[in-house]
């Protein structure tokens, strides 16, 4: 047996979301679909981030284990002429049969993107939330400070969630804005359910002055969803990549 590790990219736009639903295509099914389908053999991925439904990837992982002899590094390949245009495997290569995407230390970058004008742009409204009003980004950058570190996110998880450590650190927040697109990115050692889409839904408040930038504060110590902004669409978030921390084996 052999554990073969896939770095991922893909449109999340019509999918709902990563992990197999009984009510949609998912990005899972489609992968453990085509692979059982290359190697012959019945194929199930185990993912690092179970994105949203829209949500998109640059660089998402996951693994599968097989009896195939077919060279690790040569499964993307054979794999991504079999893959819809929408997702395409990146990288592949062998790792250890103990490695799991899921319970390694890691850090985590997502990006959100924001199309800040009074006309939507068509060519980017898949990859990016429309927002007609004005925004103080410095206002912004200075909300995004108060969430930088170790905290407990409760407050911008949704109220849904089971989890019961809802504490996480994020070491790094950066606004940009290039032309009309403002970009947020957020780099952690993981992420609730919804969190990050919280976190720029709250932000945006802020921006427009519904919030003062200090509001961050009393969201956190709160720990109550309702207190938060409410939760940004999907489309303008995409999974940048996942880094392994103590990723210690060679490509093979």
């Amino acid at each position: 047996m052999r554990r073969i590790k896939l770095i991922i990219a893909y449109d999340g736009t019509n999918y709902c979301g990563w992990q197999i639903q009984p009510n949609g295509i998912t990005v899972e099914a489609v992968l453990n679909q085509k692979l059982t389908q290359l190697l012959g053999e019945a194929i199930l991925v185990i993912g690092a981030s179970r994105t949203d439904s829209g949500v998109h990837a640059l660089g998402n992982v996951a693994v599968f284990d097989t009896n195939h002899r077919m060279d690790g590094t040569r499964i993307a390949h054979a794999l991504n002429t079999r893959l819809p245009d929408d997702i395409r495997i990146i990288e592949s290569y062998e790792v250890p049969l103990d490695f799991h995407p899921r319970y390694c230390d890691t850090l985590k970058t997502y990006e959100y993107k924001i199309y800040n004008h009074s006309v939507s742009n068509p060519m980017v409204r898949l990859y990016s939330l429309f927002y007609y009003l004005k925004l103080d980004l410095e206002k912004m950058k200075k909300a995004a400070d108060y969430l930088v570190g170790e905290h407990d996110f409760k407050s911008f998880c949704n109220a849904r969630s089971d989890v019961i450590d809802t504490v996480r650190t994020v070491t790094d927040i950066k606004i940009e804005k290039v032309g009309h697109m403002i970009t947020i990115t957020i780099t952690g050692n993981g992420f609730l359910y919804n969190m990050v889409r919280i976190i720029v839904g709250t932000l945006l408040k802020v921006g427009r002055g519904a919030y003062p930038p200090e509001y961050i504060l009393e969201i956190l110590a709160a720990k109550n969803r309702s207190m938060a902004g409410p939760t940004a669409r999907p489309e303008g978030l995409s999974l940048l990549n996942i880094k392994y921390l103590h990723e210690s084996f060679q490509k093979e």
